[in-house]
């Protein structure tokens, strides 16, 4: 599996730069992500619309299905 992580400047804070567009036609499908746990426990509170800022790296996963990992390998 691949590991992303967050686009990072010199002081290792995140950029607020401005946004890219890409165009639709451009996505060949969609990508499963798995977050890189820690050690601890998740909070209570933790709500899966915030999962992509609760995070700062997600591995990409390429074994999700056939065409995937043909894809991707």
């Amino acid at each position: 599996m691949w590991k992303l992580q967050r686009e990072q400047d010199v002081d290792g804070e995140q950029p607020v730069g401005p946004v890219q567009v890409i165009h639709l036609d451009t996505i060949l499908r969609g990508a499963h992500l798995l977050p890189c746990y820690g050690s601890g426990f998740l909070p209570v509170e933790l709500k899966h619309t915030d999962s992509l800022d609760a995070w700062d790296c997600y591995f990409v996963n390429h074994f999700i299905d056939q065409h995937a990992h043909e894809l991707l390998s």
